[in-house]
């Protein structure tokens, strides 16, 4: 008596027909043919819904359809059977064709590497009329011209080359590789990069009396310093900018008054040594004026490369546009342009009113695949031109976690084509999330050359502070190449030392020079910088006067120095001068105790040495006893730090 599986057996073996070397050899040419299809698809455009189906179970259905006898159909059952086996077999042995080994893992990553070598493309772009402005938009520099990227392109879109190699996948062969699942691969630490130099040292004033140097009102440090604290580790000296931790918060300073803005100066005891002084300078944008705003024109350039694939980066961006969304206008425009192996424009221009179809387009972004950087840049800016009108303010907001790896080799070029753009009135802001590959420098660069601001954002209060409580002031300029030069008297200070700003020095001779960028400020923004000055016949003097001194002029008398600004209107090619006297009498302002205790901090995370005497304890203090006016909770959460700080340096 024999069972089912017995009668099959003998069903099978009597319809099986005797073996067929040629067919067997054309089988497999054809499966090897749609294999090395799949590994590297011709160049095309970016895939879409209707895109031709191809790959290799395309090919092995065709097959299938092209043979209608019983016995090929037989033939093909065997095929696929035996196809199957090699497939549960290359767990333990790589699978291999007559005519070589299969493409390796390393291979595939060594052909992604090569795009690091791409030059920077930009292309014109092309105008649109207002009445245009719903349709598609022009191509702008989407595709190169080499193969080699267009076909890495189209992998990328389709997914197939967006999973990370697991440990299983390398034992495998090539087969094994496509029906691996994608994952998240964890990320090291060393991928970050920051943008810092040294810490600027004390200067004589007789051979350099003189220091000029660019506003800056980015706030990226100090949020990067505060997700390493409240991670449980002391920062990286290099990310630490002091500057930027001291204008992340709101000051007191006075309003202008019918100006852009107006400069403050006040002169203060130091707290870390008694026998200098702090020259404090502070700058007070306009107000902003709730009436009046041109209409907004705003491009979101969103990083969806497999980077972003964590929770703090490509979902809190998404939850941190939403935030935004409820600040704009119903006159206001949103577009939002993608870019990851290739970019693309997911939302035409649209009128800010339509929440919910931006929303959707939110939503509906994933992550995968390499950082397409140039690509996403120079459809963004043709999206930006499409938008631009006379009288509105256009801007690129680009959030990533700024790990371009894609499309741009040359940092120069990069710059200069951000730089046309800017001087065409198309600013570029950048907004970082996440950590372990953030590439703080590309951000800086791209930012400051771009008229924009750079900021961090780990947290939804944060997003609430960046684009929501700050949104005029980081969106609407009011001045543009704002640089601050400072001349100190050699007959009263004998050494000064700049607290920060390391990355925005300039030369003395750029000062007059209106063709050199510098920062700009927006409605409402404040700029603080700091000056520790030695007065002359101090103790605290460090460089004993030299034997021959040249003749020091008495025109000075008893001033410290003198303050001399220039800026620009927005758009204008001609700047404007504000010069002042800086005298020992100026008084102390409200906000200048909090700002110098979060200088002092910055110092003790960077270890200087000019604040060797002091403590993370007496940072506290001080900060604590001229906390002032918080009403966002901003200044209480830099205790906190502090006292963090404290605790991880074994103080």
């Amino acid at each position: 008596m024999t069972d089912d599986l017995d009668d099959l057996k003998q069903a099978l073996k009597a319809a099986t027909p005797d073996p067929n070397p040629a067919a067997r050899s054309a089988h497999m040419a054809l499966a090897r043919k749609n294999f090395a299809d799949l590994q590297e698809t011709p160049s095309s455009t970016r895939p879409m819904s209707d895109r031709p189906r191809r790959g290799f179970w395309t090919g092995v259905f065709a097959m299938l359809n092209s043979l209608t006898t019983r016995a090929a159909l037989t033939a093909t059952t065997a095929f696929v059977a035996f196809g199957f086996v090699v497939v549960n077999l290359s767990e333990l042995v790589p699978l291999r064709f007559a005519d070589g080994p299969s493409q390796a893992p390393q291979e595939v990553r060594q052909e992604e590497s090569n795009l690091h070598n791409l030059p920077v493309q930009p292309k014109p772009e092309t105008r649109v009329r207002s009445d245009e402005k719903a349709r598609a938009l022009p191509e702008s520099g989407l595709s190169s011209d080499d193969p080699e990227q267009d076909s890495y392109q189209t992998k990328q879109a389709a997914g197939l080359a967006a999973a990370p190699v697991s440990e299983s996948l390398q034992r495998r062969g090539a087969v094994g590789a496509l029906i691996d699942s994608p994952q998240v691969m964890p990320v090291e630490d060393n991928l970050e990069s920051f943008a810092n130099e040294a810490p600027n040292r004390l200067k004589v004033t007789s051979e350099n009396p003189v220091s000029t140097f660019s506003i800056d009102v980015d706030t990226a440090s100090y949020a990067v310093i505060r997700n390493s604290l409240m991670n449980g580790r002391l920062p990286d000296p290099d990310a630490v900018r002091i500057e930027e931790m001291i204008n992340y918060f709101p000051y007191d300073y006075p309003a202008p008054d019918g100006t852009a803005f107006q400069p403050t100066i006040s002169v203060s005891a130091t707290p870390w040594n008694p026998h200098t002084r702090l020259v404090h300078i502070g700058i007070q944008g306009a107000l902003p004026d709730a009436g009046k705003r041109p209409p907004l024109n705003l491009v979101f350039l969103i990083d969806t490369s497999g980077s972003m694939n964590q929770p703090n980066k490509l979902p809190l961006l998404k939850q941190s546009f939403r935030l935004m969304l409820g600040q704009l206008r119903p006159e206001d425009q949103v577009s939002i342009v993608t870019y990851a192996g290739s970019a693309g424009q997911v939302l035409a221009p649209t009128a800010a009113s339509e929440r919910a179809v931006i929303l959707n387009a939110l939503d509906q972004l994933g992550a995968g695949g390499s950082t397409a950087g140039q690509a996403g840049l120079q459809q963004a800016y043709a999206a930006a031109v499409a938008m631009r009108e006379e009288g509105e303010v256009t801007r690129v907001i680009l959030a990533t976690d700024g790990d371009f790896n894609v499309g741009i080799s040359d940092p120069e070029a990069l710059k200069t084509y951000i730089a046309q753009k800017r001087d065409s009135g198309i600013y570029l802001s950048v907004l970082g999330f996440g950590r372990g590959n953030l590439q703080d420098a590309t951000m800086q660069a791209l930012a400051q050359n771009g008229n924009g601001q750079a900021a961090y954002i780990d947290t939804l209060s944060e997003a609430q502070k960046v684009l929501v409580d700050q949104l005029t002031g980081a969106l609407f300029p009011i001045a543009d190449d704002v640089k601050i030069q400072v001349e100190f008297n050699p007959a009263q200070i004998a050494e000064y030392r700049f607290i920060g700003y390391e990355t925005r020095a300039l030369r003395r001779e750029d000062f007059n020079n209106d063709a050199v960028d510098a920062g700009d400020i927006g409605v409402g923004h404040t700029v603080t910088a700091l000056y520790e000055v030695t007065p002359v016949g101090s103790p605290a003097q460090l460089n004993p006067p030299l034997r021959y001194q040249p003749a020091t002029a008495d025109e000075g008398g008893e001033e410290l120095g003198f303050l001399a600004l220039r800026y620009k209107a927005p758009g204008a090619a001609t700047s404007q001068l504000i010069e002042t006297p800086i005298t020992a009498d100026m008084p102390p302002l409200p906000d200048a105790g909090f700002a110098t205790a979060i200088a002092g901090f910055g110092q003790l995370l960077r270890s200087s040495d000019y604040v060797s005497g002091w403590s993370f304890e007496d940072a506290i203090a001080l900060a604590t006893e001229t906390k002032g006016n918080d009403t966002f909770g901003y200044r209480a959460e830099a205790i906190q730090l502090m006292r963090l700080a404290a605790s991880l340096s074994g103080n």
